[in-house]
């Protein structure tokens, strides 16, 4: 019965939520993603390569000719869709986690807490070890820029995540003073270690105007994720709160059967 609950919950939270991600992002990153792919189309092409490197390159482009076509939405109302669907499953998978959390906080102290308080400090860690964390080594970046290897972003990304998580859970679980320490060292952890990033500019092959553009661009682009950002996780620890508070708690309310005698 809670199971079902939570899932329903947080099923009605992600509809709302993805709802209002989908039209803020038509507003706020959709334009600055837009304006940099005209940039990306002037990017001036590498060095031509060795002849032997030619060859190969003629091979492999050979062999894609050949292969099926990576699928993509068509413009329009098609991507607004799939763009709406992938917002809903993603606030799905947080509000589920959201309400997971506080369910296992409330149970822990035994008492009914403040849905809406208790939603919203949750809300604030997902925030903070989800994405202004990770953010601070590795921005959020515009078509056409140059980036370090995708496996070491995601394992320097995980690591962020992970740090910054076990920080805020040290801090809300434990008593004692040395959790201070411990949450601060494993913050520091992720940028001892540092994050990858490319070789040169993160801009090299454009015109020195395309170049500033771009540079423009990168740095609202980082902006408007993180306001999106912040809408995202504060919406969801308001209607986060309002779910669990009328759905979730009466259940963890109840006491639990006890077992009839044999």
């Amino acid at each position: 019965m809670l199971f079902q609950r939570l899932i329903w919950c947080a099923l009605g939270v992600a509809v709302l939520l993805g709802s209002l991600q989908s039209g803020l992002q038509q507003f706020q990153t959709l334009p600055i993603l837009l304006a940099a792919e005209v940039f990306e189309g002037q990017k001036v092409e590498p060095v031509a390569a060795p002849a032997h490197e030619h060859a190969h390159a003629d091979a492999a482009a050979h062999e894609h000719t050949h292969g099926p076509e990576a699928w993509e939405p068509a413009d329009g109302l098609e991507r607004n869709a799939w763009t709406w669907v992938a917002n809903v499953l993603h606030a799905f998978s947080m509000a589920l986690l959201l309400l997971v959390v506080m369910g296992l906080w409330s149970h822990r102290h035994g008492a009914p807490q403040a849905s809406l308080r208790l939603a919203m400090l949750v809300a604030a860690a997902g925030w903070l070890s989800l994405h202004f964390w990770p953010s601070l080594g590795l921005p959020a970046e515009v078509p056409g820029m140059e980036a370090a290897a995708l496996g070491a972003r995601q394992g320097w990304w995980l690591l962020a995540v992970l740090c910054c998580g076990l920080a805020c859970a040290s801090l809300a679980y434990f008593q004692q003073h040395w959790r201070i320490a411990v949450a601060a060292a494993l913050l520091a952890l992720p940028f001892i270690v540092g994050a990858p990033q490319p070789g040169g500019d993160a801009l090299a092959g454009f015109s020195a105007d395309a170049h500033a553009q771009m540079a423009l661009l990168e740095t609202r682009f980082f902006w408007a994720t993180t306001w999106l950002s912040l809408s995202f996780w504060a919406g969801l620890g308001l209607l986060g709160a309002v779910a669990f508070g009328r759905w979730v708690q009466p259940l963890l309310a109840q006491p639990l059967p006890v077992p009839a005698a044999a």
